[in-house]
């Protein structure tokens, strides 16, 4: 279990690029087995999740070449499906959440998908009816192997249909979406997620020839095509980064610049973190955030009431960034409360939070009253374990922010989401070291 060692209570300062999107990464990189033509993908992240994504395409028979840092060609026209039945791919496809998206491409092109059931975060109950239901309006059969774990889909062919999502699950549109473009005939996907991800995705498949209408908004028209051809698609920065590295710079009361953010496609970001009264300044496509030597204080209601932040889908603030703000207003000027509406589990490293001396009130699984220092006093340096990715870097922010020397167990996590992170943090002057 690796750990960092991380000496807090250091201002930063420097300028700091985002890596590519990891949940754009992992769309994306599923797509590629939509067709046999070579697919060149540029700015992958390299991290965990998305190295294993690569691996288990590779392992199904895809051609893979780098070509530069971030920069690969895949070519799926000679696919193993035998792999798909073997022990190796039930152990490999179990430890990626993210796979399930291999299903959708995989149906549409070879009339079959299977995938052991995926793990990922402990932060609660992510179910896949979404997705499986889906496939099952375009026509395939399901089948699930109790004793295993495993699911599959197989149709000899799929055809569109209307279908109400019963929930804006982005990777079950994703996956549904990636199933319908080679679908006979027309599909149309209402309640369908519209995240900024989702429409990287359906701008390359329609690149590759895919027929798509309504992308950016909840009603998607899918007509299907015979075939689909290659590409070249460049990711989005990765927005939870972009969040985290503004959470950073206020908690340390930082002078920093974070680079290439495609602001237009940050939605609320920017409006949430001003609301903790953090300044952002928009400078061409970067954000540069000033040393808020000051401090910064929460914005009320306009009837003084006690401001509430809470995630929601597109155009809503995601919930991967809800701990982070968490964090971040432990050092305000004033009260919020955050509610956490997706996962149940997300708000369960608030103990760890409470050891630093942050004040806070667990009111039930997934809302917490957050009552800020203002500065007047700073959090303390402890031991710590990284339950999941963005509750370890929310703490890995506290560890920065706090006097002394703090320890984060179980860093693994952080490395599924957040490339080279440790590296990153020294060039802007942070005293973080990998053990």
């Amino acid at each position: 279990m690796g750990t960092f060692k991380i000496e807090g209570g250091h201002s930063l300062s420097g300028e700091i690029t985002p890596q590519g999107a990891k949940n754009e990464a992992l769309q994306i990189l599923c797509a590629v087995l939509l067709t046999s033509e070579k697919v060149t993908i540029n700015n992958i992240p390299d991290i965990v999740d998305v190295n294993k994504l690569i691996s288990l395409l590779e392992d199904l028979g895809v051609k893979i070449q780098k070509r530069g840092k971030g920069s690969y060609t895949f070519k799926a026209d000679d696919i193993n499906l035998d792999y798909l039945q073997s022990d190796q791919f039930k152990q490999d496809g179990r430890g990626l959440r993210g796979s399930i998206m291999l299903v959708g491409p995989l149906l549409a092109r070879f009339g079959k998908g299977y995938i052991p059931k995926p793990g990922g975060d402990k932060i609660g109950r992510r179910r896949l009816d979404t997705h499986f239901e889906g496939f099952i309006k375009l026509g395939a059969k399901f089948r699930y192997n109790k004793e295993e774990y495993f699911y599959g889909v197989e149709a000899k062919e799929l055809k569109g249909t209307y279908m109400l999502l019963d929930e804006a699950s982005v990777t079950g549109t994703a996956n549904i979406l990636m199933a319908a473009v080679l679908a006979k005939g027309q599909t149309t996907i209402y309640n369908a997620a519209c995240e900024p991800y989702l429409q990287q995705l359906c701008k390359m498949l329609i690149r590759m020839g895919a027929k798509i209408s309504g992308v950016g908004s909840n009603l998607l028209v899918i007509d299907g095509v015979e075939s689909l051809g290659g590409t070249e698609h460049t990711m989005l920065p990765d927005m939870i980064e972009i969040g985290s590295w503004i959470g950073l710079a206020a908690m340390t009361r930082s002078e920093l610049t974070i680079k290439n953010v495609s602001w237009d496609d940050l939605g609320q970001i920017p409006t949430v973190f001003r609301k903790l009264g953090i300044q952002l300044e928009r400078r061409g496509d970067d954000i540069f955030i000033p040393k808020h030597t000051n401090g910064y204080e929460i914005q009320n209601y306009i009837d003084g009431s006690i401001l509430t932040i809470a995630d929601a889908p597109w155009p809503g603030l995601t919930p991967d960034l809800l701990s982070i703000i968490l964090v971040v207003a432990t050092q305000a000027k004033g009260e919020v409360i955050i509610h956490q509406k997706m996962f149940e589990s997300r708000l369960f490293f608030v103990d760890k939070l409470l050891d630093m001396g942050a004040k806070i009130i667990l009111c039930d699984p997934h809302r917490a009253a957050v009552m800020g220092h203002n500065f007047k006093s700073t959090l303390k340096a402890t031991t710590m374990t990284s339950p999941d990715i963005r509750a370890g870097v929310s703490l890995l922010i506290a560890a920065l922010s706090a006097k002394g020397t703090s320890i984060i167990h179980n860093i693994e996590q952080i490395d599924r989401g957040y490339e080279n992170i440790d590296v990153r943090l020294k060039a802007i002057g942070a005293k973080i070291d990998r053990i």
